[in-house]
């Protein structure tokens, strides 16, 4: 079923979405002013971020759609996530390709979507660096994430809907997973003081060499307000593309500071 007309055929889980087993989280008491579906983040302090592993792709190189599961801290599922590219997109631009990422709860409503821009992600580059965008479902702009020019280490900032800039996010100087975690660390706007931190998880040497279904995990203050904490997600999302995702040439982005 294609992943552009799956809500006409009965539930998200008939797209292949989601493990039946897996309990939702409990339905979020109301939050004044807060967009539809977006109360469930105002009590969490974490997400794992787990993508399906898709067995055409892993058997013959051909990218398909990415599809995630976003868990809280006790494997309560939050969201479904379901990448919205076309064929050729993803198979002709690889890890560097524009995207727009659809989030579901668990009444089937999109909450979220995450949009990314075909732009540049080298040290080479810095004028059209890489830019994540978080919408609600109705298009408001709840942050972005900017990527900032630098050439040892991956930066980030965490903007607002008004670009003003709320927190930082520093990579290290070697992304490659393929000895443990990658650790990211969510910072104040200063620079200084961290406040989370962004882990791309090692899942196994097999995982790791025959698929890019990454595992990842982000903590942060449980007071931030969920306009940020959704802008977070986003983030995740962009790093997961940059650095763990595979490119055109069926190989995985992660290397040297913001080279990728």
């Amino acid at each position: 079923m294609g992943e552009d007309n799956y809500q006409m055929h009965g539930t998200i889980l008939d797209a292949g979405l989601g493990h039946p087993t897996i309990p939702w989280m409990p339905q979020a008491q109301a939050v004044p002013n807060c967009p539809p579906g977006l109360e469930y983040l105002a009590s969490v302090d974490c997400f794992h971020i787990r993508q399906q592993v898709e067995l055409l792709e892993a058997f013959t190189g051909f990218e398909q759609a990415n599809k995630y599961e976003i868990l809280n801290s006790i494997n309560q599922r939050v969201y479904f996530a379901v990448e919205r590219t076309d064929c050729c997109t993803r198979n002709c631009c690889g890890n560097k390709r524009p995207f727009e990422i659809s989030l579901y709860d668990a009444y089937q409503r999109e909450v979220l979507k995450l949009k990314r821009y075909l732009r540049a992600d080298s040290c080479f580059c810095p004028c059209c660096l890489q830019k994540m965008e978080v919408f609600t479902a109705s298009e408001q702009m709840l942050g972005c994430v900017k990527q900032t020019w630098s050439v040892c280490k991956p930066h980030y900032n965490i903007r607002d809907s008004q670009e003003n800039v709320v927190m930082t996010m520093q990579g290290p100087c070697f992304t490659s997973s393929c000895c443990g975690d990658v650790n990211f660390e969510i910072l104040d706007k200063t620079g200084t003081t961290r406040l989370g931190l962004l882990t791309k998880q090692f899942s196994g040497v097999i995982r790791e060499v025959f698929t890019d279904a990454d595992h990842f995990m982000i903590s942060f203050p449980i007071d931030l307000d969920v306009a940020t904490k959704a802008t977070l997600l986003g983030a995740a999302f962009l790093v997961d593309f940059m650095f763990f995702e595979k490119n055109s040439q069926g190989k995985s982005g992660d290397g040297i500071g913001m080279l990728g």
